[in-house]
């Protein structure tokens, strides 16, 4: 059946995607010649002079006490980092690895290195179209049935054992793991972070009782997955949505991947316990198509054919 709806060529690069063209700034050389010694004339002989006799003593001033600034604790640093939006590549990461944590601890990584490797090589080849090419990029597939995908700041991404199951090859993986990416460069769940009532409410603890990093995402996190699971809003989904698109047509792949998957997904039967999670935090496999080809339109038609890689594709045993 010939596919009709969407399409990101070259022109959906509006998405505002620009892969880093790794131009070099021409710096000028901006000490040469500035500093130039100048000798001092030599000084005039003077008459010599009578001596001086000796001062009386004088009793010795005790020191005056100097009071220093207590140094801000790391804690009290990403708490302010967090509340004014202004997180540094560090402490985004820090984030990203306790969410990671968290999400692994309810849900280990399959056991089949063949399997983690494949995805982290076909997850970064799809990271390196994007404008954060050498974020240290993470991927991995985790044992649960449901089908699901998630993101962490820092580019920590993960996607269940059942949706994998559910791809028919690496283009649909490849359209998979561009969407989570892209909320990762659109930087949405720290943006989630910045805007929840945890920092409202740890910010009058600044210097108080928490006393490391680990304490403050803790706090703001919640156990467990939480804040993946919470849900972005739907704007973001549809932002991500277009980014994945983007991403996997720029890797070389069918851009009709992702839109494949939502495809499928909307066969599943919305009272099916594998889907619950994600239809409670995305809208509608057939809303998100709906946006998709509006986004889309005719874009893509001039666009040649990507690969799909089903050759390549890893299946699970």
């Amino acid at each position: 059946m010939k596919r009709k709806l969407f399409w990101l060529s070259a022109v959906l690069l509006s998405v505002g995607l620009g892969v880093n063209s790794g131009q070099a700034s021409d710096l000028e050389d901006m000490f040469k010649d500035v500093l130039k010694k100048k000798l001092a004339p030599p000084a005039q002989p003077t008459a010599p002079q009578q001596p001086v006799p000796p001062a009386q003593p004088v009793a010795p001033t005790p020191p005056v006490a100097v009071t220093q600034k207590p140094a801000e604790k790391p804690a009290d640093q990403l708490l302010k980092a967090l509340m004014g939006g202004k997180t540094s590549l560090e402490e985004e990461t820090r984030i990203g690895q306790q969410i990671a944590g968290n999400l692994l601890g309810a849900a280990p990584l399959v056991r089949d290195d063949s399997l983690q490797r494949y995805v982290n090589r076909v997850g970064r080849w799809v990271a390196l179209q994007t404008e954060r090419p050498d974020l240290a990029w993470h991927f991995g597939v985790i044992e649960s049935d449901d089908l699901n995908a998630f993101a962490a700041p820092g580019g920590y991404i993960f996607l269940t054992k059942g949706l994998y199951r559910k791809l028919k090859n690496e283009a649909e993986l490849a359209g998979v793991l561009g969407h989570e990416i892209g909320h990762v460069i659109r930087k949405h769940h720290l943006k989630l972070l910045q805007k929840s009532q945890g920092i409202a409410a740890l910010g009058g603890l600044l210097g108080g009782k928490l006393k490391n990093e680990n304490e403050v995402v803790q706090n703001i996190i919640g156990n467990g997955a939480e804040v993946v699971a919470r849900g972005l809003d739907k704007d973001a989904e549809y932002e991500a949505d277009r980014i994945g698109v983007v991403l996997s047509a720029r890797a070389g792949y069918d851009a009709y991947g992702l839109p494949a998957v939502l495809a499928e997904i909307g066969h599943v039967a919305k009272t099916d316990k594998s889907v619950s999670l994600l239809f409670k935090t995305h809208p509608l496999p057939e809303d998100r198509l709906g946006h998709l080809s509006d986004a889309v339109g005719d874009k893509l038609d001039a666009l040649a054919e990507g690969q799909s890689g089903a050759g390549r594709f890893y299946r699970l045993r």
